[in-house]
């Protein structure tokens, strides 16, 4: 082989090198954009995993602490029933003997109401507040009695932690 073919040999062998080498390096290129968009992906998805592990962690909380909910809005009306029970007045041993009967259930609702969490939201002589309150009746404020003041209840509330039940009925001084 002449000189002149040899140089034209090595010309292309360096040409289709250089080609192989570009080749490479894009292909290279390539795979790291891949591997860089799939490593995102996978950090995107494990931190969606942990955020939907917190959030179900939370329900489960939420759950747990507020599950005597809808026993409690339901007993409420028969709480209201057994303090009307007590308010009635007896003249004979007999309906004293009942009335007694009445605060004994009564009474055990209530502690198996404090036990679930579930309290009556204090209202005479407190401040109206309402988130707490339902204001049916204002009377004019007189002495010793500050305007916004509850006066009297007409229907107790009550609250579960801090979520309201059922918000106390009352008359406010104004």
């Amino acid at each position: 082989m002449d000189k002149e073919n040899q140089e034209e040999v090595k010309d292309e062998i360096q040409d289709q090198t250089e080609n192989v080498e570009e080749a490479e390096g894009s292909e290279t290129d390539t795979l790291k954009n891949e591997l860089n968009d799939m490593e995102d992906k996978f950090l995107r998805a494990r931190a969606e995993i942990a955020n939907m592990s917190n959030r179900f962690k939370n329900e489960r909380e939420l759950l747990v602490r507020y599950r005597s909910q809808d026993l409690g809005k339901k007993i409420l009306p028969a709480m209201d029933n057994l303090e009307r029970a007590m308010a009635i007045e007896v003249d004979d041993e007999q309906g004293a003997s009942l009335k007694k009967g009445i605060s004994m259930v009564h009474e055990s609702l209530l502690n198996a109401l404090k036990e679930e969490g579930i309290e009556e939201i204090p209202a005479v002589g407190e401040p109206f507040d309402p988130n707490l309150h339902q204001a049916v009746q204002t009377v004019p404020a007189g002495e010793g009695v500050a305007a916004d003041t509850i006066v009297e209840v007409l229907q107790k509330g009550y609250k579960l932690q801090d979520r309201v039940l059922r918000a106390s009925m009352v008359v406010v001084a104004q």
